[in-house]
């Protein structure tokens, strides 16, 4: 298991985190900063200076999820891991790729009143990194509005909150000891689906609105909005695949085999293996049908019908192409073979 103390910088979190690995048995700190760390090393300083934090390079998710999986199956038992993530699409990939291995994340993030977290930014040192102090606290006094808004959008709904201002982090840590104790506090209630081992096959099916705009899911598990869908089963039709995966996810039930519109080969791009994405014509929901889907709490968070322009800002490039050529398809009725979201043959 996983115990994620998020929250904003200055917040208390490592602390709270060493103070926790004391509480709970066969418990170990890991830390993600030591991965930014050794990334500045590692990295050639033109890639480092194309972002101006590491947790948007890919590379720095990816090796926080794989350390976490090799610290658990080195140790076992349970990772406090104190991390900021205050961006929900990385949170969405790296406990969607946690969820798929079978690690469970308790989702925790400290949260004491403004004033407080002024007056613990203003009084910050930091015995490690001479003459770094005020530049640090600078930094963390900037990204308090940040922290206000993924709390306010996505951090308070989705993490267990716990007033540190007046604890210690002794005190807090057994606050957060004892919420673990009592049940499904923090818990990450998250799809679990395993990483593909080779190419795969998946259906995704168009639902449209009765002014034509698009459906779109925004799942739990990995960042980006989606097409409703999933992979194909051993032995199940694409079409049918399609059929089966609405009627979970949004509550539709297809009274026939959609229609395709493209086929997509999906090169393979480490870590993921790539394979043929099939896109159907679902149809047009009625109204009433439209304004009351229903989505699984731990597969998918939102539904959102829209226009091309609006998906193109939504949807990842090669993702975005695939549903523009469909829509080309559906105007033309005809079916496209693409390659990588580009039209072939």
């Amino acid at each position: 298991m996983i115990v994620w103390i998020n929250g904003t910088f200055s917040a208390g979190k490592t602390s709270t985190a060493r103070e926790l690995t004391g509480l709970i048995p066969d418990s170990a700190v890991y830390d993600p900063e030591v991965i930014g760390g050794a990334l500045r090393h590692l990295l050639p300083p033109k890639r480092l200076a194309e972002v101006t934090d590491y947790q948007d390079l890919p590379i720095w998710r990816r090796l926080v999820i794989e350390g976490a999986a090799a610290m658990l199956a080195e140790l076992g038992g349970v990772l406090v891991v104190p991390m900021t993530v205050l961006k929900q699409e990385y949170r969405d990939e790296i406990f969607g790729a946690l969820a798929a291995r079978r690690i469970t994340v308790r989702h925790f993030v400290l949260d004491p009143e403004e004033t407080i977290l002024r007056e613990r930014i203003a009084s910050r040192v930091e015995p490690d990194l001479p003459d770094a102090d005020t530049r640090v606290r600078q930094w963390s006094l900037d990204h308090i509005p940040a922290y206000q808004e993924a709390m306010d959008r996505w951090l308070r709904a989705d993490a267990c909150a716990v007033d540190n201002g007046r604890r210690t982090p002794r005190e807090t840590a057994e606050q957060i000891a004892a919420l673990l104790r009592t049940g499904a506090r923090g818990l990450c209630d998250i799809v679990q689906t395993p990483d593909p081992t080779g190419p795969t096959l998946a259906s995704g099916v168009l639902l449209f609105d009765d002014q034509d705009r698009v459906l779109l899911v925004d799942p739990t598990y990995k960042p980006g909005w989606e097409f409703p869908g999933g992979i194909v089963e051993d032995g199940e039709a694409p079409a049918q695949a399609g059929v089966r995966e609405v009627a979970e996810e949004v509550g539709v039930r297809l009274a026939k085999a959609p229609r395709l519109l493209v086929v997509d080969w999906e090169a393979p791009r480490p870590p993921g293996h790539g394979g043929l994405r099939f896109l159907f014509d679902g149809g047009r929901l009625p109204a009433d049908q439209a304004s009351t889907l229903r989505l699984p709490g731990p597969e998918l968070r939102a539904w959102r019908f829209v226009t091309e322009s609006e998906a193109a800002g939504m949807l990842p490039p090669v993702r975005y192409e695939r549903l523009r050529w469909a829509l080309r398809a559906r105007e033309r009725g005809t079916v496209l073979n693409l390659e990588a979201g580009t039209p072939v043959g």
